[in-house]
Order: structure tokens, then C-alpha cells, then sequence
């Protein structure tokens, strides 16, 4: 039987704390394989952002009256980007509302969701740490993360208002509350595709934990996203014109180094260099396997997911990782318990106890 360890910084222990030596072993090694990777592999190109400009360009055309596809089509073509495939049109919602507020509504909205989503942490993180250390820098790692994307030009950045949203609806999701987590998460992604990949996680989740309600909830939310999403290709393919370009094949996976370092750009991680940010950022994703409970779980699932998706894509995949920026980081603070507990399994030793009865 599995000796369990008491935890350093968290109320109970973490996925780590259970683990046999081999798999300990075989996690130690993935996990220093994963960091000579993206130390060895790093090329420093980066990965391109979103241009608020375009974004901007879009709003004031439909405050101006005309119709979403119109502009957004002409915004793409004055910047020189592709129009195809369709998924390149982002959907509309964030546009639309936008066009129909004023900026002032738009940045104090953008607020008050970053302040309901660092309330709902802040209740979460305080039930997983009872030593303060752990519990100051997963706090410090929260505020700085969700201070870092919430910037001037933020308004405009569909990966904001939705990676916000999604990290509202995790935190607040619990086993008798989950109806308002699956309405965010439905408008997460009707902010933003990318939002379905921690959806789908919570789906799994909820199937595995034998949720059937739960289940067909997040289900429906998806199946809303997907009839959406189906109208919006229709409505997009039907704009863009023979003539206009189309994106370049697709040039194969990204390497870890890659995901890394967009994890990294993406997140509170971004001033810190290369060689410190990235490996710092696949730190975080594997504090983040180590989280114990539910909610652990699912974040693991999310952002192990949303990587994944990156690496799938190539080069057009290392902008999805923004969708996970707020609360990415706090996986950090998950790395003491983390770091002794996969020690302690590795040196495990049973330890075989001859007793010589005399009769």
C-alpha cells in the first residue's frame, strides 16, 4: 500500500502524494526530458499576437452601421490577412456588443468580470493552502496574472475577455453549482473558439466523475457553441471572395519549445527571459497535474488540453494558449508539495523486516 505524505503548503495532499517509485520515476523523467527540450529546441521567434488595431477596425465599422462580415472581410483585407479558411473570421459577439456599448461600459465590464474571476480564486485558493507562504504566492502569482492581461489595449482582445470568463467558470463550478459555470463557459466561447478545450475538459470530467446532469449541461453549452459556430462558417464563407488569400498549409506541430514560451508570453511570465519564462511555464503545467481534488483535476485536463491543441495546430496554435493566461501560473505554487512528493516516491524503499521466532 501506497504511503501517502503529509503536505508542505496544501490542506491535503496532492496527485503526487500517491504515486508508486516506477511512475514517480517515469514523471521525473518526462519532466526533465520536457526541459532539456524546450531549453535545447528554443529558436526565439516568439509567437505572433492579435493586432487590436484589426479589432478596433472591426468595432468602428460596425458602429458606423455596416454589417459584421462586411467589415470584418475589409479589415482583413486593408491588413493584408487571409480570409480563408472561414475559421479565420472570429465570431462575432465581442464585436457586436462592443459596437453597441461605449468604451467606458466596455472597460469597466472587462473589470468587473477580472474582480469576480480574482474573487472566486482567491475562495479557492484558500481552501487548497493552509501555510501562508503557499498560500501568498499562489494569491501574488493570481493577482499578478490577472493584472497582466487585463491592460489598456485589452478590450479589444477576444483571448482576454474569454480566457477571464472560462477561468470565472472553473473556479465557481463546484458539485452543486454548476448550472452558472456552464452559462460562462458557453459565453466564453462565444467569445472565442478556443474556450471549447477546457469545456470539453469539464465535460470529460464530469463524465468520469459519473455527473450525468452535470454532463448533459456542459454537453448542451457545447452543442449551442457548435450550431453557432456553424451559422458563423456559413455566414464567413459566404463573404470572403475567390480572390482573397488563404492561409498557408499546415507546417507541421510546434515543438515544446514553442508552447512554452507562448504559455509564458501569454501570461505574467512575459518579462522574465526566454530560458527562465519557458521552462518556468511547463513548471507551472506540471504543478498543475500535481493539484489535488476535483478542481485540480479539471485544470490539468484544460491546460493539458490547450497545449496539446498548440502543438496540433503549428505555428497558428501558439496564440490559443492565451486562452489560459490569468491562472495558468498559479501551478507554481504547487511545486514544493510537488517537487518532494515525486522525491519521496523515487527513494521509496519497503523496507523488508526477518523476524527469527524460536519455538
Amino acid at each position: 500500500m501506497i504511503r501517502v505524505r503529509s503536505p508542505v503548503w496544501l490542506a491535503q495532499p496532492g496527485r503526487f502524494a500517491s504515486l508508486r517509485p516506477g511512475h514517480a520515476l517515469l514523471g521525473v523523467a518526462l519532466i526533465l526530458a520536457a526541459l532539456i527540450a524546450v531549453l535545447a529546441t528554443h529558436d526565439g521567434r516568439g509567437i505572433a499576437t492579435a493586432d487590436p488595431s484589426l479589432q478596433t477596425a472591426m468595432v468602428e465599422g460596425a458602429r458606423a452601421g455596416g454589417d459584421y462580415y462586411s467589415v470584418a472581410a475589409q479589415a482583413l483585407r486593408a491588413a493584408g490577412d487571409p480570409l480563408k479558411p472561414v475559421f479565420l473570421f472570429r465570431l462575432p459577439t465581442l464585436t457586436v456588443v462592443q459596437a453597441a456599448l461605449p468604451d467606458l461600459i466596455g472597460i469597466l465590464l472587462l473589470i468587473a468580470i477580472a474582480a469576480a474571476t480574482a474573487l472566486a480564486w482567491t475562495r479557492r485558493i484558500a481552501g487548497w493552502f493552509t501555510a501562508p507562504a503557499g498560500r501568498i504566492v499562489a494569491l501574488a502569482v493570481l493577482a499578478g496574472g490577472i493584472v497582466a492581461v487585463v491592460r489598456p489595449d485589452a478590450i479589444r482582445a477576444h483571448d482576454v475577455w474569454a480566457g477571464l470568463l472560462v477561468a470565472w467558470a472553473m473556479a465557481i463550478r463546484r458539485d452543486d453549482r454548476w448550472v452558472e459555470a456552464a452559462a460562462i463557459g458557453l459565453c466564453a466561447m462565444l467569445v472565442r473558439e478556443t474556450a471549447a478545450i477546457p469545456v470539453l475538459a469539464m465535460l470529460a470530467a464530469a463524465m468520469v466523475e459519473r455527473r450525468r446532469r452535470e454532463a448533459i449541461g456542459w454537453g448542451a453549452a457545447l452543442a449551442v457553441f457548435v450550431a453557432v459556430l456553424t451559422l458563423h462558417a456559413r455566414a464567413a464563407a459566404l463573404t470572403a471572395g475567390p480572390l482573397d488569400l488563404a492561409a498557408p498549409p499546415w507546417a507541421g506541430p510546434l515543438g515544446p519549445a514553442a508552447v512554452a514560451d507562448a504559455l509564458a508570453g501569454a501570461s505574467i511570465l512575459h518579462p522574465l527571459p526566454w530560458w527562465i519564462g519557458a521552462p518556468a511555464a511547463l513548471l507551472a503545467l506540471a504543478g498543475w497535474f500535481a493539484a489535488p481534488g476535483p478542481l485540480g483535476r479539471r485544470m490539468a485536463w484544460a491546460f493539458g488540453g490547450v497545449a496539446l491543441a498548440a502543438v496540433l495546430i503549428g505555428p497558428d496554435g501558439g496564440g490559443w494558449v492565451a486562452i489560459v493566461a490569468p491562472v495558468f501560473p498559479v501551478g507554481l505554487a504547487f511545486l514544493p508539495d510537488a517537487a518532494r512528493d515525486l522525491w519521496r516516491a523515487v527513494l521509496d524503499r519497503r523496507r523488508v523486516r526477518v523476524q527469527r521466532i524460536t519455538r
